[in-house]
């Protein structure tokens, strides 16, 4: 005798299937949240918030580049690879802006405690270089590399300022994917950037 079987019907297996896709949704409606927090959903820092930074949206890709050294070796696309990147532009002499700008990444980087080795910090330099002892004193693990050449004027083209970048005064995030994507003012409340950036660690999976 040849039994047959059939796939399961009637009452019991929709609710099979119905508690199947609840809990794919619940698993999957976070991560698509996230995903759309992350990048770029406009209006996802509360009305009226003056302490966060402006967000690049869309984000802007940088590509590939190499950048020529600094104080070490040159700085490539891959340095920025699977690492969210702080990044202040300025002149090699790092004026007084420049000097605090530094310190505030430096201070949001070790803020994040655990969360700080997936953060990095970069200097990308302009015209008379370099400050070379107070950096590698004071600012220890910097990537730093010039920006004053044709590799380097490429690569401000994707910054909002472009050139002007180096007169800006912002800080800049690049997340790991190597994507330009917030910046934060000279005006913006210190705290403001390592609130951003708690943000970012928490709702990203990469990096």
């Amino acid at each position: 005798m040849t039994m047959s079987i059939d796939s399961p019907s009637g009452p019991g297996a929709s609710r099979g299937r119905s508690q199947a896709l609840m809990l794919i949704g619940f698993f999957l409606l976070p991560l698509l949240a996230a995903f759309a927090l992350y990048y770029g959903v406009e209006g996802w820092r509360p009305t009226g918030s003056t302490n966060k930074g402006e967000l690049i949206s869309p984000a802007r890709p940088l590509g590939d580049f190499t950048l020529t050294a600094a104080l070490a070796g040159p700085v490539s696309a891959a340095d920025l690879d699977g690492k969210w990147t702080l990044v202040y532009v300025a002149d090699g002499s790092c004026d007084a802006r420049c000097q605090e700008a530094l310190i505030l990444m430096r201070q949001t980087r070790l803020a994040l405690n655990d969360d700080m080795l997936r953060v990095q910090r970069l200097l990308l330099m302009s015209g008379e270089c370099c400050e070379a002892q107070y950096l590698e004193q004071e600012h220890a693990g910097l990537l730093t590399a010039r920006v004053d050449d044709e590799a380097g004027a490429q690569l401000l083209t994707h910054f909002p300022a472009g050139a002007d970048t180096v007169r800006s005064g912002n800080i800049y995030i690049i997340d790991p994917l190597g994507n330009l994507m917030m910046s934060h003012a000279e005006q913006v409340p210190q705290k403001g950037l390592l609130e951003d950036l708690k943000k970012l660690l928490k709702l990203s999976h990469i990096g």
